[in-house]
């Protein structure tokens, strides 16, 4: 099946139709789920790796600031994002 674009290649096997059947299946609601599922699990990754170095003394205080800051952003970002997606 031939589509547009520069080189007007044509597709191989139907990979063309596979990879737009596989964007129509995961619709915008589902990938907000995800992208929300994936940031509340970095903030997780670096509250948790925040509270390793406080226990250990092995943190300085600009360190723990910072990972403690950006852990706490991607864990409520995320949250809010999966609590706004609407359900279908």
């Amino acid at each position: 099946i031939p589509f547009g674009g520069a080189n007007k290649k044509s597709c191989i096997n139907g990979q063309f139709i596979k990879t737009a059947h596989f964007f129509y299946y995961f619709s915008t609601m589902d990938l907000k789920k995800i992208f929300g599922t994936v940031l509340t699990l970095l903030g997780i990754g670096g509250l948790v790796y925040t509270a390793i170095l406080f226990a250990n003394s092995s943190g300085t205080t600009k360190q723990l600031i910072v990972y403690g800051v950006l852990g706490a952003i991607f864990f409520f970002s995320g949250i809010g994002l999966i609590r706004n997606t609407s359900q279908n």
